[in-house]
Order: structure tokens, then sequence, then C-alpha cells
């Protein structure tokens, strides 16, 4: 009964700060992810979740990253990770490693067709500690990379599903032709007028990532992802938002059985910003151990 209840109390404690980001940001606002940077670098996580395909979904990664894929397979013929100085180099400060280490690692993760890691340490190889003196325009390198080298981490996981993302993109076309007819696709340029203009502000003062994360913005987005925006139901339509749903399901659970394993208390996940509404509403119903935190509300 003891040991139960320790771990439910542990349950109970684990938290999860989600932030919407913008993938790819104009020049004009290349430094947009410096203030999330900062801002994440002050919660201080013990977990970084990152929009990449998990190692073992085989169906996704071969979808989402085909060369990645092949140069995996590809290095098993010439390159057999030495698990020993794997795990020491787990347990090695960042500081410590040389570029040797950092080109192991990112071979040892491209074996496991670990992509979020391998990409990491790419990274590292390239930049080294100091990270990129220009920013890259990109949460990969501006957000996730600077935020993991700032917390010494030597591993991101990894929580995308991209299992359907083909016939949604399918689904996504055939209900954009139909709205050309029907007048949903005037509804969808007004919500994304809306989006735009309602960011040129924030965006030139630096606040773009603050102003994307506020509810409006995340649930624009939300409808605009989702096609819940559209007025006349179609089955293409039903299907794009169906298929969306099940990605931020499938993402949500990736998310949530990872954290109920590990020990981490405090976690945060990147991911991109149209999803933050649909994986928040699935971890809140299937995790209510979780304690699920948004920026905005922070």
């Amino acid at each position: 009964m003891l040991t139960t209840f320790t771990c439910n109390i542990f349950a109970q404690n684990k938290e999860l700060l989600i932030l919407g980001t913008m993938h790819k940001v104009p020049k004009i606002v290349k430094n947009s992810y410096q203030p999330m940077l900062n801002y994440s670098i002050k919660y201080a996580p013990d977990a970084i979740y990152v929009e990449y395909v998990m190692p073992d979904d085989t169906v996704s990664i071969i979808y989402d990253a085909p060369k990645f894929v092949e140069k995996s397979d590809s290095i098993k013929a010439i390159f057999s990770p030495n698990l020993t100085r794997f795990e020491t180099l787990l347990d090695t400060d960042l500081e410590n490693f040389t570029e040797q280490d950092f080109g192991f690692m990112a071979n040892t993760y491209l074996v496991k067709r670990d992509n979020a890691n391998y990409a990491y340490f790419q990274y590292l190889s390239k930049y080294g500690i100091d990270g990129s003196p220009e920013p890259l325009r990109h949460e990969n390198g501006d957000l996730t990379a600077k935020l993991a080298i700032a917390l010494n981490k030597k591993y991101l996981y990894s929580m995308d599903d991209q299992q359907t993302n083909k016939a949604y993109h399918i689904a996504w076309k055939d209900c954009t032709d139909l709205g050309a007819e029907n007048g949903d696709n005037e509804i969808n340029e007004k919500l994304g007028k809306k989006q735009y203009t309602s960011a040129v502000v924030p965006a030139l003062f630096g606040k773009f990532g603050k102003h994307t994360n506020k509810l409006k913005s995340l649930n624009r987005l939300h409808l605009l992802s989702s096609f819940r925006y559209t007025k006349q139901a179609s089955e293409s339509c039903d299907n794009a938002t169906k298929y969306w749903d099940e990605r931020n399901f499938r993402m949500a659970k990736n998310i949530g059985e990872q954290i109920m394993d590990e020990s981490n208390t405090k976690n945060i996940l990147l991911v991109g910003a149209s999803h933050v509404v649909g994986i928040k509403e699935v971890l809140v119903n299937l995790y209510p151990e979780i304690s699920i935190k948004l920026m905005h509300e922070e």
C-alpha cells in the first residue's frame, strides 16, 4: 500500500509545459526564438519533448524521413556503436565532449534511427556547445538545441506520429478544392489574414513566440489545421478533421506514456503551435495525473 501511495504521489507531481513553435520564421524576425529560449531555460525542465518521429515507429519514419532511414540503414555496414562509450558519454558533461565524441554520438543515434538526437548531435558537431552564432530561424537550432545545451542534455524525447499524414494531406487538398466552390475558403482566408495581421506588431517587437502562444492564436491555428472552420459538410473535410485529431491523439499518447514511464518531474514539449490545443485536450482526458500548462498561462 505504501508503494502504491508513493507512486501515486510521484505521478501527481508530474507536469508538462507546452510551447507552440512557429517552425521556420522569416528573416525579418530571425531572433524570434530567443525569448522562447530564455523562457524555457528559466523553466528548467528535466526532459525535452520534440516533434520528431519516435525511432521504433517504422511506418511514420519511412514516410516522414525516407532519406534519413536510408542513411541509417547504410551506416550499419560501416559503423558499430560502442555501447560502453555511449553510456559513459550519456553521463559526461557536454563541456567535456570532444568533436569526435559529438560525431560518435550522432552516428550512434543514426544507427538507432533516432532522428531527433542525431540532428541534435549533428548540430553540436557543427557548432559546438556555444551553438550557432547566427539564428537559423527554426526551432530545432534556435530553441531545441540551445535549450538542450543549456541544460546539459544528451537525450531528447521524440513524440511525433506521421502514420496518417499522407491521408490528411489528400483530404486537405480535396477539402480546399470544395472550399473554392462553396465559400469555405473565404473563411479560411479571413482566419489566416487575422492570424497574420495580429502577429505583425508583436513579431517586430520580438514577441512573435509569445503572441503565437496566446489562446486566441492557438485556437485559430487549431481551427485552420483541423478544418473545423468549414460550414459546408463534406466527406473530405470531415476526413481532414479526423486525420488531424487522430495524429494529435497518437502524439499525446506518445508523450503521456513516456512521461508516466520516466522519473522526470518537469517536462517541456516543443511542438508546432497548431497542435497545442488538440494535444492538450487529449492529455487532460487520458492523463489527469499530469499537470498541463501552456505558455500563456504561466
